[in-house]
């Protein structure tokens, strides 16, 4: 089978590990130091923190743009609006933080927020947005910024903004990479991402203040400069244990050095897709927008008859995959409290084709002819 996700690891990933191991040190020492310094460079922003995994990231995201978790009926949560179509990860961190979901559509054009129905949305009790770059695709982050002006000019109030860009490393919006256009952005370095650290994340702060307090956050709340050999330290603000380790650290470092390759390689073969997949009957890819670069995690369409599709391709030996499920319709959440024509339009006929760094060119080309031979 020609799978949809596969793990790559750089040649040196084990010397360095083996390193590490040698060390005697495996929590949070130098090696972490040495990814941080490279992942400033790439990303090009100074205030950034790596954490043990992207889900750690979000929740520690919200926790710096709305505070601490309010305590147990003390009064009406704060409200964030935040996309359906994503992985669960996304919103589960904004339960864990005490807040209240409420559901933004999706533009069926690039299965990223309806920007025109978040307009529509955010209210007083808005504490932050939540936006998710659907595989590796930006949001508009210019037309976001001009709602938010007008939300703040309406309300007093400027909602903070959460970037998940799990999918997204390598993303540029108006030439720009991700984690540059003044909001919090969290990445994940799962082992399928374009980065891999085996498990690990990383969040981008926009000001020196908050890259503080995360720094600090992410280790129970204690300033690892303190004096804890005599005891001589304060805890401001309590935290977490959501540092990375120097394991997952060096096989970040291995792998940074050649990820620049595989998203250009992911790009390639969706360049190949959109030539060859165009017209196909039944099926439509998504919008591709100038000025937003994508780095391509995934390849998404919206077919007719998912059902029969994923079978067909089954049988020709390729992995395609729905990927997620609409995260509103979970048993574990309360029915939303609107309606959704957007996401309910689109939701079924989504359907992602294999367009990794692992793909051949007969491979491309044997998926290539599996769609258009139909379903």
């Amino acid at each position: 089978m020609i799978p949809l996700f596969k793990v790559a690891i750089a040649p040196d990933a084990l010397d360095r590990v083996t390193e590490v191991i040698q060390s005697g040190q495996l929590g949070h020492g130098p090696v972490v130091g040495r990814f941080e310094d490279a992942l400033r460079t790439h990303v090009g922003n100074p205030h950034l923190a790596t954490l043990n995994n992207g889900t750690s990231g979000l929740h520690l995201a919200l926790r710096l743009a709305t505070g601490p978790p309010p305590a147990s009926g003390s009064g009406e949560p704060g409200e964030v609006l935040s996309t359906p179509l994503t992985f669960e990860a996304t919103n589960w961190a904004i339960l864990a933080n005490g807040l209240r979901i409420r559901w933004v559509d999706v533009d069926p054009a690039t299965l990223n927020v309806d920007l025109d129905d978040l307009a529509k949305k955010i209210s007083p009790a808005t504490r932050a947005v939540m936006v998710v770059h659907w595989a590796g695709h930006p949001v508009d982050l210019d037309r976001l910024s001009r709602i938010l002006d007008e939300a703040e000019a309406a309300y007093g109030h400027r909602p903070a903004v959460i970037e998940d860009c799990a999918q997204a490393w390598g993303t540029t919006y108006r030439g720009r990479p991700l984690g540059n256009h003044g909001n919090i952005c969290v990445y994940s370095f799962h082992a399928t991402k374009h980065l891999a650290c085996g498990t690990g994340g990383m969040i981008v702060l926009p000001a020196e203040e908050l890259h503080a307090r995360a720094l600090a956050l992410r280790f129970f709340g204690i300033d690892r400069g303190a004096d804890r050999v005599n005891g001589a330290y304060d805890v401001p603000e309590w935290g977490y244990n959501f540092y990375l380790n120097e394991i997952n650290a060096a096989i970040g470092l291995a792998n940074l050095r050649t990820v620049a390759d595989r998203v250009e390689e992911h790009r390639r073969n969706a360049a190949f897709y959109d030539a060859e997949l165009a017209g196909v009957p039944g099926l439509e890819p998504t919008a591709r927008v100038e000025g937003q670069e994508s780095s391509f995690w995934l390849y998404p369409v919206k077919v007719e008859d998912r059902a029969s599709f994923i079978r067909k391709m089954a049988a020709a030996g390729v992995t395609v995959s729905a990927v997620v499920r609409r995260n509103d319709t979970h048993t574990c959440l309360s029915p939303g409290d609107s309606a959704l024509p957007g996401l309910d339009g689109v939701h079924e006929r989504v359907v992602h084709i294999p367009v990794g760094w692992w793909l051949s060119e007969d491979d491309r080309a044997h998926i290539v002819d599996a769609i258009r031979s139909g379903w």
